[in-house]
């Protein structure tokens, strides 16, 4: 079987490697391996073995034939983090990491299929004029009561949108969406993060698959204030202030409850009137004092929401007899790059949600 140039360039940004260093590592020229990249000169045997042994991934990688997306063009991949800190770089893995994911996911949905109970909708911003209106018309559509949403990563998954953690190369993105014509949505989430910021990364990202077909200037803006409204619908937030200080033990007292930060909090309080600018600002100066725009106190960590919809595919796959073993050749990657993609899935005891067996 022939090995395509965009799955020879897949395995070098999946490992953070440039060209040049990768064409020193099995032993052809720049030149050449730029020309095999881009399907101009073949990838002969020799050369998927020295690629496979330098890259460290099975020679079965290189022989995919699965489409390979990249943004901008085919897939439009969201990313959430201190941008100054994100380089190409970093961005070619993440990529890279989602598309084969992605190509383990469309492997496993040959036999175990998802049967989402909710419907994902498509809302325009522009044409529902504001992302708070999304987001309210988004939880009525979805029945979800009043108060806070208990468990955003159920709902989620209930709509067939898969979540997931990743290292994400140790680099601050909070959170990538991508969405590709006949898959289902796949947002990675950094597990590094404390699980208000999770929340709200999810919520966020949610905001993008709802509203953003396209990319925008003004999308990542629209997603927070989504995020906000769909968490904290500023109806409600109306009784929960009213008559009351606006202080940060207030704030604090109402995180657990509504599983969100306390600047979450403290901007879903002063954009439904409660606070003068001033007090807006002092507010905001003791949480940079206290050190808590970067991580807000320990003590006041909620649990962190956790997926089942993968681990739940591979309990089904064990259960019509695979092994573990065989599991991972689906996926064709070597060991420690399954435990680092899935490895945390397959040992966590779940209970099954809605699955059908394909065949």
């Amino acid at each position: 079987m022939t090995t395509r140039g965009d799955v020879l360039r897949l395995a070098r940004q999946f490992r953070g490697f440039t060209q040049k260093q990768t064409a020193e590592g099995i032993g052809v020229p720049q030149a050449i391996y730029s020309r095999m990249e881009n399907d101009l000169a073949e990838i002969n045997v020799d050369a998927v073995k020295a690629a496979s042994a330098f890259l460290e991934m099975p020679v079965e990688f290189f022989n995919l034939t699965d489409t390979v997306y990249g943004p901008p063009v085919s897939v439009h991949a969201m990313f959430r983090g201190k941008k100054s800190e994100i380089t190409a770089k970093n961005i070619d893995m993440v990529t890279a990491e989602l598309n084969i994911r992605l190509i383990g996911l469309s492997r496993f949905l040959e036999i175990v299929d998802i049967n989402p109970t909710l419907r994902i909708p498509k809302m325009d911003v522009e044409e529902y004029e504001t992302p708070e209106k999304v987001a309210a018309l988004l939880r009525a559509h979805w029945k979800i009561a009043s108060g806070p949403v208990k468990n955003l990563t159920s709902i989620l998954e209930t709509a067939g949108i898969i979540v997931a953690f990743s290292e994400f190369g140790g680099t601050s993105i909070s959170g990538v969406t991508f969405s590709v014509q006949g898959r289902p949505p796949l947002i990675l989430l950094n597990h590094a993060h404390p699980s208000d910021r999770l929340r709200f990364t999810l919520a966020h990202e949610l905001g993008h698959i709802i509203m953003h077909s396209f990319p925008t200037p003004d999308m990542e803006n629209e997603a927070n204030k989504f995020a906000s409204a769909f968490l904290l619908p500023p109806s409600e937030m109306k009784g929960v202030f009213t008559g009351r200080k606006i202080t940060l033990q207030l704030l604090a007292s109402l995180k657990k409850e509504w599983r969100v930060s306390i600047q979450s909090l403290l901007v879903a309080a002063n954009s439904a009137g409660f606070l003068s600018k001033s007090q807006y600002r002092y507010l905001w100066q003791q949480i940079s004092a206290k050190g808590w725009r970067t991580r807000e106190p320990v003590s006041l960590d909620f649990p962190v929401e956790q997926p089942v919809v993968l681990p739940s595919i591979f309990k089904a796959y064990e259960q019509l007899g695979f092994s573990i073993n065989e599991i991972k050749k689906i996926t064709r990657l070597n060991h420690k790059d399954f435990e680092r993609l899935y490895g945390f899935y397959s040992e966590r005891d779940v209970t099954k949600p809605t699955l059908r067996m394909v065949r």
